[in-house]
């Protein structure tokens, strides 16, 4: 399983890179100023922050008591990553209406529309930063 250092560089380069992409290109797509997206994605950066942490430990520990081992394939990202952006979604959408003034349902197209962007852009992360800082029990399987 991973350190805490190592959780911990996980994610905060998967926040600030995030950041960078996600803040103009909301704020171009949603037609809102750059402004209100950066704080709105720094906000709502700083609680995924603390959900990615408490999260990607809860699913490791899940994994190795069922299997033995952290390992993820494909299939298991992509599952990752669902149940990761479904627990944002329930917790922000409120907080994203009553941010910018807008309805529930607004709220929810753009909670999807940034949840998509982060499934996407964390399945592409977090395969990147396994291969760049794989662990050793993963060396050991057949």
């Amino acid at each position: 399983m991973r350190s805490l250092p190592d959780r911990i560089r996980h994610v905060v380069s998967f926040e600030i890179i995030g950041l960078a992409l996600v803040t103009p290109l909301g704020a171009l797509a949603f037609h809102q100023p750059m402004l209100d997206i950066g704080v709105l994605s720094a906000i709502i950066a700083v609680v995924a922050t603390l959900w990615n942490l408490v999260y990607n430990y809860l699913f490791d520990l899940g994994l190795r008591a069922a299997r033995g081992n952290t390992a993820k394939g494909a299939v298991m990202r992509v599952f990752h990553a669902i149940l990761f952006e479904a627990g944002l979604l329930a917790v922000l959408m409120p907080f994203i209406a009553l941010y910018l003034g807008i309805t529930i349902w607004q709220a929810l197209m753009m909670d999807i529309s940034f949840a998509a962007f982060y499934m996407a852009y964390a399945f592409v992360f977090n395969w990147a930063y396994d291969r760049l800082f794989p662990l050793a029990e993963w060396q050991t399987q057949s």
